[in-house]
């Protein structure tokens, strides 16, 4: 035998618009209205150049009025560009601990043996070092 079919349950149209004034509450609650809109300092800039035929020539207007720089925006924009060594005292992660110190442990010394290894020639080095020069040779003669 076949079950019966459900019946439709009738919308309550007051409990949809609590649900509805609810959400628009939270929305507005965590919602912030922003007025004061830059140029994203993190974001790398490209400067383009102007219109190649152009009749404007803007650094020798008069009538322009200098532009104005923000303090603010100038000091947040070389922090952005700064290395992190600059930024920050100590590495901020794991992955900036190694080359955070660049000075080294020990000055070097050419003349101690057991840590400066220059290259050397030896018989075999000159060998073939002079074995690709003739082969180079020959090659551009032909």
């Amino acid at each position: 035998m076949a079950k019966p079919a459900k019946e439709a349950v009738p919308l309550n149209f007051v409990h949809q618009n609590a649900i509805l004034c609810e959400t628009i509450k939270k929305e507005q609650r965590h919602q912030k209205l922003h007025k004061d809109y830059r140029v994203n300092p993190f974001k790398k800039m490209h400067v383009l150049a102007s219109k190649p035929n152009s009749n404007v020539e803007d650094d020798t207007q008069e009538d322009v009025a200098a532009p104005v720089f923000d303090d603010q925006y100038i000091n947040i924009f070389k922090k952005a560009r700064e290395v992190p060594t600059e930024k920050y005292e100590y590495p901020q992660t794991e992955s900036q601990a190694y080359g955070w110190f660049t000075t080294p442990l020990i000055d070097s010394d050419r003349s101690d043996i057991r840590l400066h290894h220059p290259r050397t020639m030896s018989e075999v080095t000159k060998y073939m070092d002079a074995a690709w020069r003739l082969k180079e040779q020959s090659e551009n003669m032909q």
